[in-house]
């Protein structure tokens, strides 16, 4: 009897404790949260490139090495098919020559076939009277782009005359389902273009189209593996798988190890890529989302999120302290990145 009295007292007891605690809070109370922790947020360019009119473009092919050339010379070449068998064509070596018989090597490369048609002529008049030399080009081979990723016919393709942007993508036999076009970039030079192959392809934008140039490479990333990027005051800087295509920010700091050092958790950078020429820059409080006062924050594919070790003043101060990292970290980061801020040019 005496044990029961002591539990009802103590149960009684905590009751009464609950019911202090919340005494003050009226019934249906709700606790408002603002809608996001991002503290400001500034939309970023860049400038497209001049775009190639192929109407004015130069339609005259030009010989360049590894091109393959038909040559006819009537009386010599009858001659020559007496004793050897006739050849199926000169190719242009990489000194831009081709070896002919009697005369040897001649100089064709960067000539059109008029150009070389009247140079063989001269070239044979001290071994034929008056030759009359017919050229044709059999393979083209000297001017090559490059079809890389998620086309259904990736590999080489070479050009034969001006071909823009969207004649290029055409090249590949169209695209894979899993084709990320968002991340899809033509390389020139090693530098990536400023060109949106997404409003290209899916909106028509003809500002895109640019003239394509012997040796561009354009390259379409698959949608499987996407990442978002941790750099700063963190233990582990480098890319952060996305788990089905999801993950916030707390998630991708605490996967990079943060916490191990000071930090500045009211100014958390985060550099958004939408194409190669349309960004944004975020600056997000993360002490509002530890405190349950704003929602998490979900990144996106290709996100630089950038954890200052201390106080950061404007953009271009962050920017500089991230550059030396983002640099190492080049090859992989979004074409927006590395278009505004790690190309030479002043953007």
């Amino acid at each position: 009897m005496m044990f029961r009295c002591l539990l009802s007292l103590c149960c009684l007891m905590l009751i009464m404790t609950g019911c202090a605690r919340y005494a003050d809070l009226p019934a249906g109370f709700r606790a408002e949260i603002s809608a996001s922790p991002v503290v400001n947020q500034e939309p970023v360019a860049v400038a497209p490139p001049l775009l190639g009119d192929l109407s004015q473009a130069n339609s005259v092919y030009r010989v360049g090495p590894g091109d393959v050339l038909a040559i006819s010379i009537p009386g010599m070449m009858a001659q020559k098919a007496a004793t050897t068998e006739q050849p199926q064509g000169y190719r242009v070596y990489s000194s831009g020559k081709v070896l002919l018989p009697l005369v040897g090597g001649v100089e064709v490369g960067g000539l059109t076939v008029d150009e070389i048609q009247i140079h063989l002529q001269d070239v044979f008049k001290p071994f034929v009277k008056e030759p009359i030399i017919t050229v044709e080009i059999l393979e083209y081979k000297s001017q090559p782009i490059y079809l890389l990723g998620e086309f259904l016919q990736p590999g080489v393709q070479y050009l034969d005359r001006p071909v823009s942007l969207i004649q290029g993508i055409a090249l590949g036999g169209g695209m894979s389902k899993a084709a990320n076009l968002r991340g899809a970039r033509v390389v020139r030079a090693n530098n990536i273009l400023p060109v949106d192959v997404f409003e290209l392809v899916y909106r028509s934008d003809l500002r895109q189209n640019v003239l394509l140039q012997p040796g561009d490479t354009i390259y379409i990333p698959g949608n499987e593996q996407q990442n978002v990027f941790v750099f700063g005051a963190v233990t582990d800087e480098g890319p952060i798988p996305m788990l089905n295509g999801r993950i916030s920010l707390l998630q991708a700091l605490s996967s990079a190890g943060l916490g191990k050092s000071s930090y500045d958790a009211s100014r958390i950078r985060v550099i958004r890529s939408y194409s190669p020429t349309q960004g944004e820059l975020l600056v997000i409080d993360l002490r509002k989302i530890i405190a349950g006062e704003a929602m998490p924050f979900a990144l996106q594919n290709g996100d630089v999120v950038y954890v200052p070790r201390s106080g950061v003043g404007d953009w271009n101060q962050a920017l500089s302290e991230m550059l030396p990292t983002l640099q190492v970290f080049s090859a992989i980061l979004q074409p927006f990145v590395q278009i505004k801020y790690l190309t030479d040019d002043d953007n």
